[in-house]
């Protein structure tokens, strides 16, 4: 979008959002939080709160008044003897890990990147994989959640268990979380194993390695016969690291450096990105012990856009299957690998893994490429079995689509009605994909 006279430009991580806010202010504590609220609700004017910038949707854009957390972002509390800790919401989930690694505890799962803040993470439905592991909000204890009128309130599981559920993923409809208390575990060292697998043999084994290891995922480059394998698992030994150059080689080199080029070519050339894909070398296995944060999260240097999905997990194989037929046939040529991962159900309103076991299919183009066909013919094949988009990355649903896939809701319409009855929060993605607030039945 141009830009209006006199407005600063805000800019997202993939750079394919931008907005002109009438202004972008970076509160420092919860009072200059609530003021910041205070004053625009006051002004009438919408509020938006951008973390690290990782999502690849709207979620954040706004005209209004854009908070920035990056001025709020303390470590508050540690109860080592409980496992919990209590940061402020503009924490990175990187700060965050090396924070805990300080106390001796960890978070039980992350995704495969830590440069969002722990507050958006949480509420976009972030996860990592693994069938006994739910997403990543169920692991907060309680928040401080600053609402619409520049109020303070606690949420917790006895105190508005309701809002509570809500807010663990809200994708900023209902306030700006101020605080948040998470449960940890003691520290603990992962067996990162990586090697190359055949697809069909990923396919036929699916529900044996997702029972069969703590987590696990897979990276399918489109038109290959080949995946990466990645299984990481709870070790009581010490760590055994890489060299410094096999560590560079295996998560900087050829994931960021090679693979760069490889797309830089195939942006040039697209009719040759089936042949690159066919040709392109399987990686050499990889096996070593190290600090679980370390091990789940990698260095992520190419920027791309992305689509994800949840699928209920007894719908997988088929669904990539399918996945696998319509890229065969459509004429495209994809030059990304497609990832998937596997999560368990938990019972957060908005969650993708609410009440359902669920595999998560993420599919990605390199920035700047065309990806419409292409997501969408992906889309539908998700529609089939009632997939779930990731709330922070691109999808077309809307609520009419969305509403009738979450049990909850309702549940969540009514808690957002009530903490933020004038829409303060709301903007143009979470009109299409909530829906406008509806009048409180209170």
């Amino acid at each position: 979008m141009p830009k209006p006279p006199d407005r600063p430009v805000w800019t997202n991580w993939a750079e394919n959002q931008r907005c002109a806010p009438d202004a972008i202010v970076h509160p420092s504590g919860t009072e200059e939080l609530v003021a910041a609220v205070g004053e625009a609700s006051a002004a009438g004017r919408q509020v938006k709160v951008a973390g690290s910038g990782h999502s690849f949707t709207d979620a954040a854009m706004t005209t209004g008044v854009l908070i920035q957390l990056d001025r709020h972002r303390r470590l508050l509390s540690v109860d080592r003897e409980q496992g919990r800790v209590t940061v402020q919401g503009g924490m990175t989930l990187s700060d965050l890990n090396t924070t805990l690694a300080v106390y001796g505890l960890a978070l039980p799962n992350l995704g495969d990147i830590d440069y969002q803040t722990v507050s958006g993470a949480l509420a976009t439905g972030t996860h990592g994989t693994g069938a006994a592991f739910p997403c990543l909000a169920t692991n907060v204890v309680d928040m401080e959640l600053v609402t619409a009128g520049g109020s303070v309130v606690r949420l917790s599981a006895g105190e508005d268990p309701e809002a509570f559920a809500a807010a663990k993923v809200s994708i900023g409809a209902l306030g700006v979380v101020s605080s948040l208390t998470l449960q940890c575990v003691e520290a603990f060292n992962l067996r990162a194993v990586e090697e190359p697998l055949r697809l069909e043999e990923a396919l036929a084994d699916f529900d044996v390695l997702a029972e069969g290891n703590d987590h696990v995922e897979f990276f399918w480059m489109p038109y290959s016969k080949w995946v990466i394998l990645k299984r990481n698992n709870r070790v009581d030994g010490p760590e055994t690291p890489r060299s410094r150059h096999r560590e560079w080689y295996d998560d900087v080199f050829v994931p960021n450096t090679l693979f760069g080029l490889l797309g830089k070519v195939q942006v040039r050339r697209p009719d040759l990105v089936r042949a690159l894909n066919r040709a392109v070398p399987k990686p050499r296995r990889v096996d070593y012990v190290g600090r679980s944060d370390r091990v789940f999260t990698s260095p992520r240097l190419v920027k791309f856009w992305e689509l994800e999905y949840a699928v209920p997990r007894e719908h997988a194989r088929d669904v990539i299957a399918e996945v696998r037929a319509f890229l065969t046939s459509s004429g495209l040529n994809v030059g990304f690998p497609i990832e998937v991962r596997v999560a368990a159900a938990d019972d957060i309103p908005l969650s993708m893994g609410q009440g359902r076991r669920s595999c998560f299919i993420a599919c990605h183009v390199f920035q700047g490429q065309p990806y419409e066909q292409y997501f969408r013919g992906i889309e539908r094949i998700m529609d089939q079995v009632g997939g779930r988009p990731h709330w922070g990355k691109l999808h077309f649903q809307n609520a009419e689509t969305l509403a009738p896939r979450y049990p909850l809701w309702d549940r969540f319409q009514a808690v957002r009605s009530r903490l933020d009855p004038d829409g303060r929060f709301a903007n143009a993605y979470t009109d299409r994909v909530l829906g406008p607030v509806a009048p409180s039945a209170s």
